[in-house]
């Protein structure tokens, strides 16, 4: 059960390390590595030079009781215990560390002391020592310092025992001075390290830095950015590796412009050649074919008219109906070819036009709006928004299964925008676009002009198509390439 807790609190862990920048972590593991240093190399001589400190001090001290002991001797055979006293007044005043010196005869009594306010209550029987010793140290609290306190016998305990107590202020203030030399110096050495530290940052983080914006622009399909090679490290690798695939890229990316720039100039060269085509099979239909099947009606009719046998009455007339609808048909074809009012009336009409006869050819509903101000757009973009709705209204008829349609041509600022709605079945718009040549064309229309087509629709709530085409300015602010405004 603790295991997964602590699989996911490491990993929580790892990700605050990992989301921190590179200059934060290495300019981290200067500071943390000299603080544990430092910290470690303190302790360590703190604790070497207490204890040193400490055995110097015992042996003082055993130095000073000893010595203390033999010239006591003296006085205490011959029971000169102002002598004695003197004589432990003098050893505290030379030796500043002293705090307090008695001497106890065999019995426990004391023969004399330092203490001006009375001997302190149980010292005397605190630090025992047996003559046979050559000394006793017992170590305590005085409530501020530790005191060392040092008992030598006289004459092997014969004439009784020295007693001298040292204090350890010496010992805590040399300790609290090694200290904050090593707290200097800590400090001396992070201030150098993380000076260091910055520098190596800088080294490292720069060609990194630059990495991460020259990627950022390649990402934008910008391949012109290279880096500098600051070192001939892994890093210096990295950045010779990236200009290389920069380079490459870049080359790949022109063939590929060039390319397109080719298959545009073919498509857009097909596109007018089929127009021409269009237009032009358009116009023999209605100036040749159709004049001349109207000219067959006028004589069929006037065969009927001068002809009085019944059979050949019938049959003229049904001649008549047969050119007629063939006619008609002519008619049709050559509006779907290339409708003439585009050339001579202008985008509005065509597309009223347009719609007009689809929705009388399926039996839906349909409605058009067209807003496209006064001036007419450049014929190329008229050509492309009349096949575009053209094909957007067939693919309705097709597969929508529709009752009402809706199509809207609106100029907007610098950019003309054509929606076509349908009620129909419906579908998602991947599905659409998947293996539709109708839809696949409508936008290569729109983006040869550099348009753009987007498609909304819901299983079951319609579909709706929207084309944005630019219209090219000059400097002047006219259209490029206008048509004129008639025929």
């Amino acid at each position: 059960m603790m295991k997964p807790v602590i699989e996911e609190l490491l990993n929580r862990i790892w990700m605050i390390i990992g989301a921190v920048s590179i200059r934060i972590k290495i300019m981290g593991i200067v500071i943390i590595g000299t603080l544990l240093l430092s910290v470690t190399l303190a302790l360590q001589m703190r604790a070497s030079v207490t204890n040193l400190m400490e055995q110097q001090l015992e042996s003082r001290g055993v130095s000073i009781t000893r010595d203390l002991a033999a010239r006591a001797t003296d006085d205490i055979l011959v029971n000169d215990l102002f002598a004695l006293r003197q004589l432990l007044l003098e050893t505290r005043t030379n030796n500043p560390d002293v705090i307090y010196a008695f001497v106890i005869d065999p019995k426990g009594n004391i023969l004399a002391h330092t203490f001006g306010e009375g001997f302190p209550y149980g010292l005397a029987n605190v630090n025992p020592v047996a003559g046979d010793q050559h000394h006793q140290t017992f170590l305590y609290s005085d409530g501020q310092d530790m005191v060392w306190d040092i008992a030598v016998p006289i004459f092997n305990g014969r004439a009784g025992t020295a007693r001298v107590g040292l204090t350890g202020s010496v010992i805590t203030r040399n300790v609290l001075m090694l200290t904050s030399q090593v707290l200097l110096t800590t400090v001396v050495a992070l201030a150098i390290g993380l000076i260091a530290a910055a520098l190596l940052v800088y080294v490292i983080s720069r060609p990194i830095s630059e990495l991460v914006t020259a990627t950022r622009s390649v990402a934008t399909g910008d391949f012109t950015p290279r880096i500098r090679s600051w070192a001939n490290d892994e890093i210096g690798e990295l950045s010779e590796a990236f200009n290389a695939m920069t380079a490459e890229l870049a080359r790949s990316d022109e063939i590929r412009s060039e390319r397109e720039d080719l298959r545009r100039q073919l498509l857009e060269g097909v596109i007018s050649t089929q127009e021409n085509e269009r237009r032009r099979i358009s116009r023999e239909l209605h100036d040749s074919t159709a004049q001349n099947l109207t000219s067959l009606i006028v004589g069929l009719k006037n065969m009927d008219t001068i002809c009085d046998s019944p059979i050949i009455h019938a049959q003229a007339q049904d001649l008549r109906n047969i050119t007629g609808r063939v006619l008609d048909d002519v008619h049709n074809i050559a509006f779907q070819l290339h409708p003439t009012a585009l050339d001579d009336l202008g985008l509005p009409a065509a597309i009223e036009r347009l719609v007009h006869e689809w929705q009388k050819r399926h039996q839906i509903s349909a409605d058009s709006v067209v807003h496209l101000g006064d001036q007419r757009l450049p014929e190329n973009i008229e050509t492309a928004l009349y096949r575009i709705i053209q094909e957007a209204l067939t693919n309705v008829a097709k597969h929508a299964d529709a009752h009402n349609v809706s199509v809207l041509v609106e100029r907007r600022e610098n950019e003309v925008v054509a929606v076509v709605e349908d009620d129909g079945k419906g579908m998602q718009p991947t599905n659409l676009s998947r293996g539709r040549l109708g839809v696949a064309g409508m936008r290569e229309r729109a983006e040869l002009l550099g348009g753009k087509m987007t498609i909304e629709s819901t299983p079951g709530a319609g579909m709706s198509l929207f084309f944005q085409i630019p219209i090219p300015q000059l400097e002047g602010g006219n259209l490029e390439n206008p048509n004129p405004a008639g025929g």
